[in-house]
């Protein structure tokens, strides 16, 4: 991540939930957003000691990239990203400026493009769309739990 994203980045602990949040502005930031989701896990790991698995982590990438992707394709102005670990699960939430509330195309296999939303609800426990004061914002949530048989973050195998 660049300086001038770790300038914006938030880290917090406080009352045991885990969370980390940066703002980014329209038309930069998905690989820093993807980045600070790989730095994030990797320190919940490391530094908490919850497991994270490779599957795990590149769920959580996706994401954050579709939703990220989708907030500065679709909404002027910055977004900001929150990952947060509640309740097992690697809370992702994107809020943009724009107030069109995104909309779920019927599955197309023929359709190129435009299936960022229906991979992220596939692949999250759950997803939501809340109206703010100001635009919206989405939040899909991923297990932090996974396949026990699968690679832990840092672990040979």
């Amino acid at each position: 991540m660049d300086q001038v994203a770790q300038d914006r980045v938030q880290q917090s602990s406080a009352g045991g939930t885990i969370e980390v949040s940066a703002v980014f502005e329209h038309g930069e930031g998905i690989a820093e957003a993807r980045g600070l989701a790989r730095s994030f896990l990797s320190d919940v790991q490391a530094v908490h000691g919850l497991p994270v698995s490779s599957r795990v982590l590149g769920t959580v990438q996706l994401v954050v990239s579709e939703l990220v992707t989708n907030a500065q394709k679709y909404a002027p102005g910055p977004c900001l990203l929150v990952l947060t670990i509640e309740s097992g699960t690697v809370q992702v939430s994107v809020w943009d400026s724009g107030t069109t509330l995104p909309s779920l195309l019927a599955p197309d296999p023929t359709r190129i493009g435009q299936h960022g939303l229906e991979i992220v609800m596939a692949v999250s426990r759950s997803f939501a769309v809340h109206r703010e004061p100001v635009g919206k914002r989405i939040t899909a949530a991923v297990v932090l739990a996974d396949d026990p048989g699968d690679d832990v973050l840092g672990r040979q195998p």
